[in-house]
């Protein structure tokens, strides 16, 4: 196959992520038809996830061929198949990453990296002059990441759970996993003006210890200490390692049974303390979703 064949896959898949996504950023855009996705998996044929697989559980679909036209569609593709884990749909990520509003310059903090190909559309995205930081709790999946994005000269990645101080701060912080809560280190390193993208889900009993089902929350710090806060909507994702709480997730749960409406009139994250009222959607320690 010719390397413009592949080329031409590659742009068609940016253009139809952007429209069944709603993209709003160029930048996001050129970054998906230009990283090389194929580079951050593992050789095909691959095993894919698609929407009509969630209906279907322990369904195993593999593509035809290693031809890496395959791997440019709106799928999650396995990247360790023995440990369900899959490199997720391009669209819902693309949403996250968009709703950070990146721009040439930024310094981002990713966590949750996996082998590394957000991480390289976020450093696309940030150019030459940014920065990024990218977590992986998981050891071999974060030496692949390296090794990975070992040409990204703009990329840091490091083995961790990101749950210790950074010692700097970050314009745009996407949390690739599902929390109980927000840290206050990650709350504590959003620079004046940045954004937060915060997966908070309370575990699914059906699926173990592996997936969780909440809200994905925008986090923005004004030029103030204040944090405004609201729901981009419902996700189901990998479980955070290392950093979730029992008492949080139970929480959380209840919260989520309170329906669409409260969750819809937050608007901000308080961290002073407070008792709890009416307004407070989800309670926490050193933390509340209020409206």
């Amino acid at each position: 196959m010719s390397t413009d064949h592949l080329e031409l896959q590659r742009r068609f898949f940016a253009e139809e992520i952007e429209a069944v996504a709603r993209l709003r950023s160029a930048g996001l855009v050129e970054a998906l038809a230009t990283v090389q996705r194929e580079r951050f998996l593992p050789p095909g044929p691959w095993i894919t996830l698609a929407d009509v697989d969630f209906m279907s559980p322990g369904r195993v679909v593999s593509t035809s061929d290693a031809d890496p036209r395959r791997v440019y569609h709106n799928i999650g593709i396995a990247i360790d198949p023995a440990r369900h884990l899959f490199n997720g749909q391009p669209a819902t990520l693309a949403v996250l990453i968009d709703a950070l509003g990146l721009a040439p310059g930024n310094h981002v903090l990713h966590i949750g990296a996996g082998l590394g190909y957000y991480t390289a559309v976020i450093a696309h995205c940030v150019g030459p002059t940014g920065r990024v930081v990218a977590y992986e709790v998981d050891e071999p999946l974060g030496a692949a990441a390296r090794r990975n994005l070992a040409l990204s000269p703009s990329v840091e990645v490091r083995i961790g759970d990101a749950s210790a101080p950074f010692g700097e701060s970050f314009d745009a912080i996407l949390v690739n996993a599902g929390a109980t809560h927000p840290l206050d280190v990650w709350l504590d390193a959003l620079a004046a003006g940045g954004r937060l993208v915060l997966p908070l889900t309370a575990a699914m009993p059906a699926m173990g210890a592996t997936l969780g089902k909440g809200l994905t929350w925008l986090v923005t710090r004004g030029e103030s200490e204040e944090l405004g806060a609201r729901a981009l909507g419902v996700v189901a994702i990998y479980s955070a390692v290392g950093i979730r709480n029992d008492r949080a997730n139970e929480r959380l749960g209840q919260a989520m049974m309170t329906g669409p409406a409260k969750w819809q009139a937050v608007k901000r994250l308080r961290r002073d303390p407070h008792t709890q009222a009416e307004a407070c959607w989800l309670h926490g320690d050193g933390f509340c979703l209020s409206a």
